[in-house]
């Protein structure tokens, strides 16, 4: 039977040539109608960049996690050279990029799906996987696009908190898991307390999990990690085949503006990735760039470590002065500053600098420059009531 829905009637000009206003079948024009937007996606929070420094004076940000230097040495030459081609779309399937990326692990392309920033293929992954009424288990606090990528993908976030040193408690989130999981994300380094995933303890974990369960590993930050017994999530991939590795190209490779990232997970996974990922997401730019960085392996390393070196002299500092500072592995560090989180970028903001408060948790803090962090240090003290320069470099 026919729908008896009245739809507008085409509109039409007045003996005076004004265009009268659409109608429905006589009636007055439909002034309460609102486009009909998804429950689910009405209700999810929007997602909260790093906030801008004062333009006024000397601004720093540090509320991204951005590396604080340009791409690495013959980066910008080779994929400007891209520019002659911006008629022409990119390589729907990155080859290239992708043979590269998986000869740098020992996989094949088949296992490799990109998109554009880790988090797009995160997107990818849950909406191939995810259907209303499923859900995605992931620690809390963590990185806050996880609870908007499952609500688009109609599930529903289970958060687990966690543990007193801020590190991911395994067990809790193993036993969250039931016949509605689809999806479980582990985030080493953890974003935004900076902890990463014991070995030994993932690997207990994965073993435990069910089959069906796709376990996300998001490792954006994994090259920053020092000292630490780390999952080798190669390895665990020939094992697993529900394990899903993500990796990026913003942090230490410094594309942020770019957005490239990828996955390393089974070829079923990563062919379902493929069929809901948007067509020609990753430009030949972002391509071209990826794979020049790829082979900079020893201007990349150089560039790490001076990162972990200046984070770990500002955890130190900070610590210094009292303040809780757990574990940090990522370019950043982790203050839990609790109800105090707030005045404390405030403080910092007066004086032209950025950084990403939780509200009532903490406060991340990006490592920048030398410079830039000695800024951070100083108003740290200034904040604390200790005298300027007492955490100062020896």
């Amino acid at each position: 039977m026919p729908s008896q829905r009245s739809w507008p009637s085409r509109s039409q000009r007045s003996p005076d040539g004004e265009r009268t206003p659409l109608t429905c079948d006589g009636e007055d024009q439909m002034t309460h109608a609102r486009p009909q937007i998804r429950a689910e996606v009405a209700a999810l929070p929007a997602y909260k960049p790093g906030k801008k420094p004062a333009t006024s004076g000397r601004p720093v940000k540090l509320s991204s996690n951005e590396n604080p230097f340009p791409p690495l040495d013959g980066v910008l030459a080779e994929a400007t050279a891209c520019l002659e081609g911006l008629n022409r779309y990119p390589d729907i399937a990155a080859v290239e990029l992708r043979t590269a990326l998986a000869e740098s692990v020992g996989l094949g392309a088949g296992n490799v799906a990109l998109g554009a920033g880790s988090v797009a293929v995160l997107y990818h992954l849950l909406s191939a996987v995810c259907e209303p009424g499923s859900e995605v288990v992931y620690a809390w606090r963590s990185f806050e696009a996880y609870p908007i990528a499952a609500g688009i993908a109609g599930a529903r976030s289970v958060q687990v908190p966690l543990r007193p040193d801020a590190t991911h408690d395994l067990d809790a989130m193993l036993a969250a898991v039931n016949e509605k999981t689809r999806v479980v994300i582990v985030c080493s380094p953890n974003n935004p307390t900076g902890t990463v995933a014991d070995r030994r303890e993932f690997e207990l974990f994965l073993a435990a999990l069910p089959r069906d369960v796709v376990c996300v590993l998001d490792e954006a930050y994994v090259e920053f990690v020092r000292g630490s017994d780390i999952p080798e999530p190669v390895h665990l991939l020939a094992q697993h085949e529900n394990l899903v590795v993500l990796r990026t190209f913003s942090k230490a490779y410094g594309l942020a503006g770019l957005r490239v990232g990828y996955s390393l997970a089974s070829e079923e996974l990563t062919e379902a990735m493929a069929k809901t990922a948007i067509p020609f997401g990753v430009t030949q730019l972002a391509q071209t760039a990826a794979l020049v960085s790829l082979g900079r392996t020893d201007d990349l390393r150089d560039r790490v470590d001076a990162i972990v070196e200046e984070r770990d002299r500002v955890a130190a500092a900070l610590r210094g002065l009292g303040l809780a500072v757990p574990d940090a592995q990522g370019n950043f560090v982790w203050l839990a500053l609790g109800d105090a989180a707030s005045d404390f970028a405030g403080t910092c903001e007066l004086q032209g600098v950025a950084v990403r408060p939780f509200d009532g948790e903490g406060v991340r803090v990006t490592v920048g420059t030398v410079d830039e962090n000695d800024r951070l240090i100083a108003l740290a003290e200034q904040w604390a009531g200790a005298p300027v320069g007492a955490t100062a470099r020896s």
